[in-house]
Protein backbone atom coordinates (compact mmCIF):
# COMPACT_ATOMS: atom_id res chain seq x y z
CA UNK A 1 0.00 0.00 0.00
CA UNK A 2 1.20 2.97 -0.92
CA UNK A 3 0.99 5.99 1.72
CA UNK A 4 0.36 9.36 2.60
CA UNK A 5 1.39 10.45 6.14
CA UNK A 6 2.34 13.99 8.51
CA UNK A 7 4.27 11.45 10.03
CA UNK A 8 6.42 14.30 11.75
CA UNK A 9 3.97 15.77 14.28
CA UNK A 10 2.65 12.27 15.47
CA UNK A 11 2.70 11.89 19.08
CA UNK A 12 3.86 8.48 18.54
CA UNK A 13 7.02 9.88 17.36
CA UNK A 14 8.02 10.55 21.11
CA UNK A 15 7.40 6.33 22.25
CA UNK A 16 9.66 5.80 19.02
CA UNK A 17 12.46 8.08 20.28
CA UNK A 18 12.13 6.54 24.14
CA UNK A 19 11.94 2.81 22.73
CA UNK A 20 15.17 3.95 20.25
CA UNK A 21 17.01 5.78 23.37
CA UNK A 22 16.59 2.28 25.59
CA UNK A 23 18.20 -0.06 22.82
CA UNK A 24 20.37 2.72 22.00
CA UNK A 25 21.90 1.36 25.90
CA UNK A 26 22.98 -1.66 23.71
CA UNK A 27 25.53 0.41 22.06
CA UNK A 28 27.51 1.99 24.93
CA UNK A 29 27.56 -1.32 27.07
CA UNK A 30 30.67 -3.28 27.03
CA UNK A 31 29.07 -6.47 28.08
CA UNK A 32 25.71 -7.43 27.44
CA UNK A 33 23.65 -9.21 30.51
CA UNK A 34 20.93 -9.83 32.34
CA UNK A 35 21.59 -6.34 34.48
CA UNK A 36 21.86 -4.36 30.81
CA UNK A 37 18.87 -6.38 29.12
CA UNK A 38 16.66 -5.96 32.24
CA UNK A 39 16.93 -1.96 32.25
CA UNK A 40 16.61 -1.91 28.44
CA UNK A 41 13.43 -3.43 28.66
CA UNK A 42 12.30 -1.62 31.86
CA UNK A 43 12.65 1.32 29.58
CA UNK A 44 10.08 -0.16 26.91
CA UNK A 45 7.99 -1.15 28.90
CA UNK A 46 7.90 2.67 30.81
CA UNK A 47 7.46 3.84 27.54
CA UNK A 48 4.75 2.09 26.12
CA UNK A 49 2.54 2.07 29.07
CA UNK A 50 3.13 5.61 28.87
CA UNK A 51 1.39 5.65 25.30
CA UNK A 52 -1.59 3.68 26.93
CA UNK A 53 -0.72 0.71 25.99
CA UNK A 54 -2.81 -2.45 27.81
CA UNK A 55 -0.16 -3.51 31.02
CA UNK A 56 -0.88 -7.28 30.36
CA UNK A 57 -0.16 -6.78 26.54
CA UNK A 58 3.15 -5.26 27.90
CA UNK A 59 4.28 -7.91 29.83
CA UNK A 60 3.63 -10.55 27.47
CA UNK A 61 5.99 -8.68 25.29
CA UNK A 62 8.85 -8.43 27.71
CA UNK A 63 8.39 -11.80 28.51
CA UNK A 64 8.53 -13.24 25.12
CA UNK A 65 11.69 -10.74 24.69
CA UNK A 66 13.70 -12.50 26.95
CA UNK A 67 12.65 -15.54 26.12
CA UNK A 68 13.65 -15.52 22.46
CA UNK A 69 17.35 -13.42 23.80
CA UNK A 70 17.66 -16.39 26.25
CA UNK A 71 16.81 -19.26 23.07
CA UNK A 72 19.34 -17.24 21.00
CA UNK A 73 21.78 -16.03 23.06
CA UNK A 74 24.00 -18.76 23.38
CA UNK A 75 27.50 -18.54 22.16
CA UNK A 76 26.72 -15.59 20.53
CA UNK A 77 29.45 -12.35 20.46
CA UNK A 78 28.60 -8.87 22.03
CA UNK A 79 27.56 -7.64 18.29
CA UNK A 80 25.25 -10.41 17.69
CA UNK A 81 23.91 -10.21 20.71
CA UNK A 82 22.58 -6.80 20.24
CA UNK A 83 21.28 -7.46 16.83
CA UNK A 84 19.61 -10.70 18.49
CA UNK A 85 17.99 -8.22 21.29
CA UNK A 86 17.20 -5.31 17.95
CA UNK A 87 15.57 -7.77 16.47
CA UNK A 88 13.48 -9.58 19.08
CA UNK A 89 12.05 -6.05 20.22
CA UNK A 90 11.30 -5.04 16.83
CA UNK A 91 9.20 -8.62 15.92
CA UNK A 92 7.22 -8.07 19.06
CA UNK A 93 6.46 -4.79 18.57
CA UNK A 94 5.24 -6.19 15.50
CA UNK A 95 3.37 -9.22 16.67
CA UNK A 96 1.46 -6.47 18.76
CA UNK A 97 0.13 -4.75 16.40
CA UNK A 98 -0.63 -7.56 14.20
CA UNK A 99 -3.50 -9.83 14.29
CA UNK A 100 -1.89 -12.18 11.72
CA UNK A 101 -5.03 -11.82 9.09
CA UNK A 102 -4.75 -10.20 5.45
CA UNK A 103 -6.94 -7.29 4.96
CA UNK A 104 -9.66 -7.04 1.77
CA UNK A 105 -7.98 -6.27 -1.21
CA UNK A 106 -10.42 -4.87 -3.99
CA UNK A 107 -10.12 -6.00 -7.50
CA UNK A 108 -9.84 -4.05 -10.75
CA UNK A 109 -12.43 -3.99 -12.89
CA UNK A 110 -15.40 -4.98 -10.80
CA UNK A 111 -17.66 -3.45 -8.55
CA UNK A 112 -16.22 -3.67 -4.57
CA UNK A 113 -18.55 -2.36 -1.62
CA UNK A 114 -17.07 -0.84 1.06
CA UNK A 115 -19.15 0.08 4.19
CA UNK A 116 -17.82 2.26 6.86
CA UNK A 117 -18.55 2.04 10.66
CA UNK A 118 -18.11 3.75 13.80
CA UNK A 119 -18.15 6.42 16.62
CA UNK A 120 -19.97 9.36 16.02
CA UNK A 121 -17.09 12.19 15.98
CA UNK A 122 -14.55 9.43 15.21
CA UNK A 123 -13.82 11.22 11.84
CA UNK A 124 -15.93 8.29 9.84
CA UNK A 125 -17.17 10.93 6.78
CA UNK A 126 -13.99 12.61 6.32
CA UNK A 127 -12.35 9.40 6.34
CA UNK A 128 -14.43 7.98 3.78
CA UNK A 129 -13.29 10.79 1.68
CA UNK A 130 -9.95 10.41 2.27
CA UNK A 131 -10.37 6.79 1.62
CA UNK A 132 -12.08 7.67 -1.78
CA UNK A 133 -9.32 10.37 -2.95
CA UNK A 134 -6.64 7.47 -1.97
CA UNK A 135 -7.84 5.45 -4.48
CA UNK A 136 -9.15 7.91 -7.41
CA UNK A 137 -5.04 8.77 -7.16
CA UNK A 138 -4.26 5.14 -8.11
CA UNK A 139 -6.73 5.17 -11.19
CA UNK A 140 -9.62 3.66 -9.56
CA UNK A 141 -13.40 4.83 -10.72
CA UNK A 142 -14.38 5.78 -7.53
CA UNK A 143 -18.12 7.03 -5.64
CA UNK A 144 -19.80 8.11 -2.22
CA UNK A 145 -22.82 7.14 -0.97
CA UNK A 146 -24.21 8.60 2.12
CA UNK A 147 -26.51 6.35 4.47
CA UNK A 148 -26.41 8.11 7.60
CA UNK A 149 -29.74 9.63 7.61
CA UNK A 150 -29.19 10.49 11.22
CA UNK A 151 -26.74 13.10 12.00
CA UNK A 152 -27.78 16.57 10.81
CA UNK A 153 -25.73 17.78 8.14
CA UNK A 154 -23.38 14.27 7.02
CA UNK A 155 -25.66 14.72 3.80
CA UNK A 156 -23.92 17.88 3.14
CA UNK A 157 -20.54 16.99 4.29
CA UNK A 158 -20.40 14.37 2.33
CA UNK A 159 -21.73 16.09 -1.09
CA UNK A 160 -19.29 18.63 -0.75
CA UNK A 161 -16.34 16.28 0.55
CA UNK A 162 -17.22 14.57 -2.87
CA UNK A 163 -17.28 17.57 -4.79
CA UNK A 164 -13.94 18.89 -3.67
CA UNK A 165 -11.88 15.87 -4.74
CA UNK A 166 -14.51 15.58 -7.97
CA UNK A 167 -15.99 12.44 -7.73
CA UNK A 168 -19.72 11.08 -7.58
CA UNK A 169 -21.87 11.13 -4.95
CA UNK A 170 -25.71 10.00 -4.25
CA UNK A 171 -28.08 10.49 -1.12
CA UNK A 172 -31.79 10.99 -0.87
CA UNK A 173 -31.64 14.41 1.73
CA UNK A 174 -35.36 13.75 2.31
CA UNK A 175 -34.98 9.88 2.46
CA UNK A 176 -34.78 8.93 6.25
CA UNK A 177 -35.04 4.85 5.47
CA UNK A 178 -30.60 4.22 5.74
CA UNK A 179 -31.56 0.81 4.29
CA UNK A 180 -33.13 2.11 0.98
CA UNK A 181 -30.60 5.27 0.38
CA UNK A 182 -27.90 2.31 0.27
CA UNK A 183 -29.46 -0.12 -1.30
CA UNK A 184 -30.43 2.75 -4.23
CA UNK A 185 -26.60 4.32 -4.53
CA UNK A 186 -25.25 1.18 -4.80
CA UNK A 187 -27.03 -0.26 -7.23
CA UNK A 188 -27.14 3.13 -9.28
CA UNK A 189 -23.11 3.41 -8.99
CA UNK A 190 -22.93 -0.58 -10.04
CA UNK A 191 -24.69 0.30 -12.97
CA UNK A 192 -22.55 3.15 -13.74
CA UNK A 193 -19.61 0.74 -13.79
CA UNK A 194 -17.78 1.98 -10.97
CA UNK A 195 -15.26 0.08 -8.91
CA UNK A 196 -14.84 1.62 -5.49
CA UNK A 197 -18.57 1.82 -4.09
CA UNK A 198 -18.03 3.83 -0.63
CA UNK A 199 -21.08 4.16 1.81
CA UNK A 200 -21.17 5.84 4.84
CA UNK A 201 -23.58 4.85 7.63
CA UNK A 202 -24.64 6.79 10.97
CA UNK A 203 -22.39 6.88 14.08
CA UNK A 204 -23.11 4.70 16.93
CA UNK A 205 -22.17 3.74 20.60
CA UNK A 206 -22.13 0.23 21.55
CA UNK A 207 -25.11 1.60 23.49
CA UNK A 208 -27.29 2.49 21.20
CA UNK A 209 -29.66 -0.87 20.49
CA UNK A 210 -31.62 0.73 17.68
CA UNK A 211 -28.87 2.10 15.74
CA UNK A 212 -26.80 -1.16 15.62
CA UNK A 213 -29.77 -3.02 14.51
CA UNK A 214 -29.72 -0.09 11.57
CA UNK A 215 -26.19 -0.80 10.82
CA UNK A 216 -27.03 -4.66 10.76
CA UNK A 217 -30.29 -4.07 8.20
CA UNK A 218 -28.01 -1.92 6.07
CA UNK A 219 -24.99 -4.51 5.80
CA UNK A 220 -27.58 -7.07 5.18
CA UNK A 221 -29.06 -4.88 2.46
CA UNK A 222 -25.76 -4.08 0.10
CA UNK A 223 -24.14 -7.16 1.42
CA UNK A 224 -20.47 -5.08 1.31
CA UNK A 225 -17.58 -6.56 0.08
CA UNK A 226 -15.43 -4.77 3.17
CA UNK A 227 -16.72 -3.60 6.38
CA UNK A 228 -14.37 -0.41 7.57
CA UNK A 229 -14.50 0.10 11.21
CA UNK A 230 -13.07 3.76 12.14
CA UNK A 231 -12.04 4.52 15.83
CA UNK A 232 -10.69 7.48 17.51
CA UNK A 233 -7.46 7.15 18.64
CA UNK A 234 -7.82 9.61 21.97
CA UNK A 235 -9.82 6.92 23.73
CA UNK A 236 -6.97 4.55 24.14
CA UNK A 237 -7.59 1.29 25.53
CA UNK A 238 -11.47 1.52 25.23
CA UNK A 239 -10.95 0.99 21.85
CA UNK A 240 -11.15 -2.54 22.53
CA UNK A 241 -14.96 -2.73 24.19
CA UNK A 242 -16.17 -0.52 21.03
CA UNK A 243 -14.29 -2.46 18.56
CA UNK A 244 -15.32 -6.00 19.65
CA UNK A 245 -19.52 -4.36 19.73
CA UNK A 246 -18.99 -3.38 15.83
CA UNK A 247 -17.08 -6.89 15.23
CA UNK A 248 -20.29 -9.04 16.86
CA UNK A 249 -22.53 -7.10 14.67
CA UNK A 250 -21.30 -6.72 11.52
CA UNK A 251 -17.75 -9.05 10.99
CA UNK A 252 -15.44 -5.94 10.85
CA UNK A 253 -13.14 -6.40 7.67
CA UNK A 254 -10.87 -3.90 8.14
CA UNK A 255 -9.80 -0.62 10.67
CA UNK A 256 -8.77 2.47 10.03
CA UNK A 257 -7.41 4.81 12.93
CA UNK A 258 -8.11 8.62 13.08
CA UNK A 259 -6.38 11.79 14.82
CA UNK A 260 -3.00 9.81 15.74
CA UNK A 261 -1.92 13.27 15.21
CA UNK A 262 -2.66 15.11 18.20
CA UNK A 263 -3.05 12.36 21.02
CA UNK A 264 -0.70 10.24 23.65
CA UNK A 265 -3.42 6.97 23.73
CA UNK A 266 -2.35 6.01 20.19
CA UNK A 267 -0.15 2.94 21.48
CA UNK A 268 -3.43 1.77 23.38
CA UNK A 269 -5.56 2.48 20.45
CA UNK A 270 -3.15 0.40 18.21
CA UNK A 271 -2.69 -2.61 20.55
CA UNK A 272 -6.32 -2.88 21.56
CA UNK A 273 -7.28 -2.70 17.78
CA UNK A 274 -5.30 -5.44 17.19
CA UNK A 275 -6.49 -7.43 19.58
CA UNK A 276 -9.84 -8.02 17.97
CA UNK A 277 -8.10 -9.65 15.25
CA UNK A 278 -9.27 -7.02 12.93
CA UNK A 279 -6.45 -5.81 10.58
CA UNK A 280 -5.43 -1.86 10.48
CA UNK A 281 -5.16 -0.74 7.30
CA UNK A 282 -4.27 2.70 7.39
CA UNK A 283 -4.44 5.52 9.99
CA UNK A 284 -5.59 9.07 10.00
CA UNK A 285 -2.70 11.53 10.63
CA UNK A 286 -4.33 15.05 9.95
CA UNK A 287 -7.39 16.66 8.52
CA UNK A 288 -6.60 17.24 4.55
CA UNK A 289 -7.67 14.49 2.37
CA UNK A 290 -4.18 12.99 1.62
CA UNK A 291 -3.92 12.80 5.58
CA UNK A 292 -3.82 8.90 5.36
CA UNK A 293 -1.12 6.60 5.41
CA UNK A 294 -1.07 2.67 4.67
CA UNK A 295 -0.53 0.81 7.67
CA UNK A 296 1.64 -2.11 7.63
CA UNK A 297 3.11 -3.21 10.95
CA UNK A 298 6.63 -4.16 11.01
CA UNK A 299 7.33 -1.38 8.29
CA UNK A 300 5.22 0.96 11.19
CA UNK A 301 7.48 -0.22 14.17
CA UNK A 302 10.78 0.16 11.92
CA UNK A 303 10.11 3.60 10.85
CA UNK A 304 9.19 4.33 14.45
CA UNK A 305 12.44 3.39 15.82
CA UNK A 306 13.98 5.06 12.84
CA UNK A 307 15.13 1.39 11.32
CA UNK A 308 13.60 2.46 7.96
CA UNK A 309 11.91 0.55 5.32
CA UNK A 310 13.72 0.14 2.07
CA UNK A 311 11.52 -2.12 0.25
CA UNK A 312 8.87 -0.31 0.87
CA UNK A 313 10.25 2.83 -0.25
CA UNK A 314 11.31 1.22 -3.81
CA UNK A 315 7.13 0.06 -4.38
CA UNK A 316 6.11 4.09 -3.26
CA UNK A 317 8.59 4.80 -6.09
CA UNK A 318 7.07 2.25 -8.41
CA UNK A 319 3.86 3.20 -7.73
CA UNK A 320 4.36 7.23 -8.02
CA UNK A 321 5.81 6.56 -11.62
CA UNK A 322 4.50 4.35 -13.91
CA UNK A 323 6.60 1.56 -15.30
CA UNK A 324 6.21 2.77 -18.97
CA UNK A 325 6.96 6.28 -18.16
CA UNK A 326 10.02 5.42 -17.02
CA UNK A 327 11.24 3.23 -19.95
CA UNK A 328 10.39 6.05 -22.26
CA UNK A 329 11.76 8.82 -20.12
CA UNK A 330 14.96 6.72 -20.11
CA UNK A 331 15.39 6.42 -23.53
CA UNK A 332 14.01 9.57 -24.24
CA UNK A 333 17.12 10.93 -21.56
CA UNK A 334 19.69 8.49 -23.48
CA UNK A 335 19.00 10.56 -26.53
CA UNK A 336 19.85 13.35 -24.53
CA UNK A 337 16.25 14.70 -25.13
CA UNK A 338 15.03 16.19 -21.82
CA UNK A 339 11.23 18.49 -22.40
CA UNK A 340 9.02 20.07 -20.19
CA UNK A 341 7.10 17.37 -20.42
CA UNK A 342 9.46 15.61 -18.95
CA UNK A 343 9.78 18.10 -16.27
CA UNK A 344 6.11 18.14 -15.41
CA UNK A 345 6.32 14.33 -14.93
CA UNK A 346 9.15 14.29 -12.54
CA UNK A 347 7.54 16.88 -10.58
CA UNK A 348 3.85 14.96 -10.43
CA UNK A 349 5.95 11.61 -9.45
CA UNK A 350 7.05 13.34 -6.88
CA UNK A 351 4.00 14.77 -5.67
CA UNK A 352 2.26 11.25 -5.91
CA UNK A 353 5.11 9.36 -3.53
CA UNK A 354 3.03 11.33 -0.74
CA UNK A 355 4.87 13.42 2.13
CA UNK A 356 8.46 14.36 2.27
CA UNK A 357 8.68 12.85 5.81
CA UNK A 358 7.13 9.69 5.10
CA UNK A 359 9.76 9.44 2.83
CA UNK A 360 12.42 10.43 5.32
CA UNK A 361 11.41 7.61 7.54
CA UNK A 362 11.28 4.39 5.24
CA UNK A 363 15.42 5.23 4.95
CA UNK A 364 17.39 4.01 7.22
CA UNK A 365 18.90 6.32 10.10
CA UNK A 366 16.72 9.28 9.06
CA UNK A 367 13.36 10.59 11.25
CA UNK A 368 10.43 11.48 9.76
CA UNK A 369 10.94 14.89 12.00
CA UNK A 370 14.11 15.46 9.72
CA UNK A 371 10.87 17.90 7.97
CA UNK A 372 8.78 20.21 9.70
CA UNK A 373 5.04 20.00 8.53
CA UNK A 374 5.46 23.72 7.92
CA UNK A 375 8.14 23.26 5.22
CA UNK A 376 6.91 20.42 4.29
CA UNK A 377 3.49 22.07 3.12
CA UNK A 378 5.42 24.79 1.52
CA UNK A 379 7.44 22.38 -0.77
CA UNK A 380 4.44 20.63 -2.06
CA UNK A 381 2.98 23.89 -2.96
CA UNK A 382 5.65 25.01 -4.70
CA UNK A 383 5.79 21.85 -6.92
CA UNK A 384 2.17 22.77 -7.39
CA UNK A 385 2.25 25.98 -8.87
CA UNK A 386 5.31 24.70 -11.18
CA UNK A 387 2.82 22.06 -12.56
CA UNK A 388 0.38 25.29 -13.08
CA UNK A 389 2.92 27.26 -14.83
CA UNK A 390 4.04 24.29 -17.20
CA UNK A 391 0.35 23.10 -17.78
Amino acid sequence: VSTQSTWGIMVLAELGLKITAALKKLNSATVIDEAVLAEILKDICNALMSADVNIQQVLKLRENIRNQVKLLQTNSSAANLRRIIQRAVVGELSNMLDPGKEPFEPKKGQPNVIMFVGLQGSGKTTTCTKLAYYYLRKGWRVALVCADTFRAGAFDQLRQNAAKIKIPFFGDDGQKDPVKVAMDGVEHFIEAGYEIIIVDTSGKHKQEEALFQEMVEVAAAIKPDNVIFVMDSSIGQACYAQASAFQKAVKVGSVIITKLDGHAKGGGALSAIAATQSPIIFIGTGEHFDDLEGFQAKSFIQRLLGLGDLPHLFEVVKDAIPQEKQKEMMEDLSKGIFTFKHLKEQLQGVLNMGSMSQIMSMIPGFGANLITKGKEKESAEKIKRYLYMLD
